[in-house]
């Protein structure tokens, strides 16, 4: 096993690639809007919602960031309202705000409402379940990240497979490790073979013009050397009957990082029953609550 980002090439060509795509992922996960970010998740309630640092609010900010009642968050029939306490600055789109109304992130993109390092963005979920994210660039899981370990790069792990589309695209619910379940689109099956095994993962699209398809699966690594939970893995749209799944390329999704992503789930059917020693292994603490379902 390799350990941090950037480790493991030798410097050919195609390690080179992998290299810097894995680099890429790690700047992405500790950016200030990254997922080590993530402070909270509160679900709003229709009517008013209270926000700050007190931990009896609706929606709890990290202590110090604002006051212990910072303002009210109104929900009413999927228009979000929020209104701030007096001597409480934010800003949204970097100008100063007292009251606005706040859009989420279906389509998109969201609005943030910024208290400094802390941030709030509303989010969406199952079409009717909306929700707040905090976020803060100072937390503690981004503070103290200690960078992403990998499998080493394995050439023979970059996989063709058959691509068997549906005449129909079937709608798959994808259960979550937080909030409700989410149906996606399954415009077909990857069909390949590893270890000598034939295996099938089905392939979602995670927007309705999605522009690469999106595999999320569990494999026998699973609890053991990668996230509990599965991974993550997209690749270019089939083309003549074949997609290329390079696993070395696999993720862990963002609840391996945070007690608050919404991360969708593996189907049954892509839950195999074979090791894929390739791509993003587990953090040193893979110790979130659904993180071994």
């Amino acid at each position: 096993m390799s350990g941090p980002a950037g480790a493991g090439s030798s410097g050919s060509p195609y390690e080179e690639e992998i290299t810097r795509w894995r680099q890429a992922r790690e700047e992405r996960l500790k950016s200030p809007t990254g997922w080590l970010s993530l402070a909270g998740l509160s679900w709003l309630k229709e009517g008013e919602n209270t926000f700050g640092t007190d931990a009896r609010a609706d929606v709890v900010l990290p202590v110090g960031s604002v006051p212990a009642r910072a303002g009210v968050i109104v929900l009413k029939a999927g228009k979000i309202m929020a209104t701030l306490a007096d001597g409480v600055a934010a800003t949204l789109a970097g100008k100063p705000v007292k009251v606005t109304e706040l859009h989420h992130d279906v389509p998109g993109p969201p609005d943030v409402l910024s208290f400094g390092p802390v941030t709030l963005q509303p989010i969406l979920r199952g079409g009717t379940r909306y929700g707040i994210r905090v976020r803060d660039v100072n937390n503690p899981a981004r503070r103290d990240f200690t960078g992403l370990r990998w499998f080493p790069i394995r050439v023979e792990l970059k996989v063709a497979a058959r691509f068997v589309p549906r005449e129909t695209p079937l709608s798959i619910t994808v259960p979550s490790v937080v909030g409700p379940p989410q149906v996606l689109s399954s415009p077909g099956t990857a069909v390949f073979a590893i270890g000598g095994r034939d295996v099938r993962l089905d392939a979602v699209l995670d927007e309705p013009d999605a522009t690469e398809l999106f595999f999320i699966f569990r494999d026998q690594t699973a609890g053991k050397e990668t996230y509990g939970g599965g991974r993550f893995l997209y690749t270019p749209l089939a083309r003549d009957g074949q997609v290329v799944l390079d696993f070395n390329k696999a993720f862990s999704p963002p609840c391996a990082y945070s007690s608050w992503a919404t991360c969708p789930l593996p189907p049954p059917q892509n839950r195999l029953a074979v090791r894929i020693e390739a791509g993003e292994l587990a953090p040193p603490s893979d110790s979130h609550p659904a993180s071994h379902p």
